[in-house]
């Protein structure tokens, strides 16, 4: 049975514990490193996929980069958030999905919090969860693969409210559950939803709509409901928010296409349609956007379209034509934006997937490196730091020249699948692959104090 997961009664409770004081989390601080940033939410600080901190190690040691810690951890696909030298990690156990409080220095255990799912993939890949915890303040949430929405006290992991999405809102459970993680916009967390009316049937039908809860926004302090909007399902990209022109945009890449709003009102300002015909069709990277321009790009069939925004509409920038030679096909790994040219794994196999460089504007393709599998990717310092699905750490130079390999592992450091992007946070890089998660030194220790 699913978790009896308390709901808008016991939010309004806890909230009034919540607000009657203030959390020690403010005044708490585990770092020793105060040079570099943390690393708050799903893909970084401006949930890009890019690190502020420099100088990076481009001379690796033999044996690869010097580890700090290695810790078993439990199913899932989800990378841990770092603030103030803790680091959260979100997980399953059995029939338990485990959110962990540890030192991310260290790796040593602060608290953890646990609920009870039954949650079965079905496609039998993990049935742990996909989305990455996010830190605001004094606060964490967590998304789970079955659809708990969890907000935790960061200094002891005391549940502040809870909302299961599936069951309030109807949710018909995706091919591989939830894999979006939830953002924080001023007072609001947004979330992609996507529920269902009641008599919607399986995935499977290829028949289920939406019943205008597609996204959701809640009070970030209380669990309740302050706007929902669209009926697109929910796909396993993850809402981001950015500031155009003289306001403020929302983007969601859901399961039919992109969804732009304003994340303040829930405004719709327009939807474009992009998707493959295959019913099992994902949509999962992160749209790219630079300036007024917003790239997505999926594995199935569509490929890429490169649109400009505006408040009463968009244009069309280019998009990849139907049939062969697609400039990208990105099936969950976020592409990377350096000095106007995007780095990005294309293909959705192991076998066809190559690492690509990309004109930004044009959508050209300036060098494909194939036999990596897939790969995940994260910017630092003039680089690319690539994780490989079979767990090789690999150091690119991020140029559009050509295919510029600085420095690899010679083994691999975590094993198959590692399929989440790697993190960086005060001068450690974080990899997650088969029940492991490991801490390793990129910034010379001398840096970062």
């Amino acid at each position: 049975m699913r978790a009896n997961i308390c709901r808008f009664g016991l939010v309004a409770v806890v909230l009034a514990l919540a607000i009657a004081a203030p959390t020690q989390a403010q005044n708490l601080d585990a770092r020793s490193r105060r040079v570099g940033s943390d690393w708050p939410g799903f893909l970084g600080p401006q949930r890009n996929g890019k690190s502020p901190e420099r100088p990076i190690l481009k001379r690796w040691p033999p044996g690869g980069l010097q580890a700090r810690w290695s810790k078993q951890v439990g199913e899932g696909y989800s990378m841990p958030a770092v603030s103030r030298g803790r680091l959260f990690h979100f997980d399953r156990h059995g029939d338990r999905a485990r959110l962990t409080c540890m030192k991310s220095e260290s790796g040593t255990e602060l608290w953890r919090s646990e609920y009870s799912t039954d949650y079965e993939d079905y496609y039998d890949f993990s049935s742990g969860p996909r989305a990455s915890p996010l830190v605001d303040g004094d606060r964490v949430y967590v998304f789970g693969v079955e659809g708990v929405l969890r907000c935790h006290r960061v200094a002891d992991g005391r549940l502040l409210w809870s909302v299961d999405t599936a069951k309030e809102f109807g949710v018909v459970q995706n091919f591989f559950g939830v894999g979006s993680t939830p953002i924080v916009e001023g007072d609001l967390l947004i979330v992609q939803v996507g529920g269902s009316p009641p008599d919607s049937l399986r995935i499977h039908s290829g028949k289920v709509r939406g019943n205008g809860s597609g996204i959701v926004a809640f009070d970030k302090y209380t669990g309740q409901v302050r706007y929902r909007i669209t009926d697109e399902l929910a796909s396993y990209s993850s809402p981001t928010v950015v500031n155009i022109g003289d306001r403020r945009w929302g983007f969601v890449f859901a399961r039919g296409g992109l969804v732009a709003f304003d994340p303040i009102s829930g405004q719709v300002d327009f939807f474009y349609p992009w998707r493959a015909r295959k019913l099992e069709s994902v949509n999962a990277s992160n749209p790219v956007i630079v300036d007024d321009k917003v790239l997505i790009s999926e594995s199935y069939g569509r490929g890429s379209s490169l649109l400009r925004v505006r408040p009463d509409g968009y244009d069309v920038i280019w998009k990849d034509p139907p049939g062969p030679g697609k400039s990208l096909q990105t099936h969950w790994s976020t592409p990377v934006f350096h000095d106007g040219y995007v780095y990005a794994c294309s293909g959705s196999g192991g076998g066809d997937a190559e690492l690509r460089a990309l004109d930004f504007a044009t959508g050209e393709v300036m060098w494909s490196q194939p036999g990596l599998g897939r790969t995940t990717l994260l910017y630092a310092d003039g680089h690319l730091i690539v994780l490989t699905e079979h767990g090789r750490l690999l150091l690119v130079k991020a140029t559009p020249q050509r295919y510029d390999l600085v420095a690899h592992t010679p083994e691999p450091v975590v094993e198959y699948p590692a399929w989440s992007p790697p993190i960086l946070s005060h001068g450690l890089l974080y990899v997650h692959g088969k029940n492991r998660l490991v801490s390793m030194r990129i910034i010379p220790e001398r840096l970062d104090r």
